[in-house]
């Protein structure tokens, strides 16, 4: 399975969008500074994940929530 996700920074409510195919071990690598772009936002959280079995999908859908319509969808829909 591959996973996009959305993490909220617990330092300043920053949110963060990705995609994985290990949703447990990213989050590891977010937490323990691994991740270049949220290494100064620790300690995260998870607050939305969706499963796609093709990586193409969850890669076109992470795509989609950082772009401008995707960014109001996701602030309606999930948080």
């Amino acid at each position: 399975m591959y996973y996009t996700y959305i993490l909220k920074s617990l330092v300043d409510n920053t949110k963060y969008i990705g995609h994985t195919n290990d949703l447990k071990n990213r989050l590891k690598e977010h937490n323990t500074r691994k991740s270049k772009y949220t290494s100064s936002k620790i300690p995260l959280v998870l607050v939305w994940y969706c499963a796609f079995v093709e990586k193409q999908k969850a890669i076109d859908f992470e795509k989609y929530l950082k772009s401008s319509s995707g960014f109001a969808f996701r602030n309606k829909h999930f948080l």
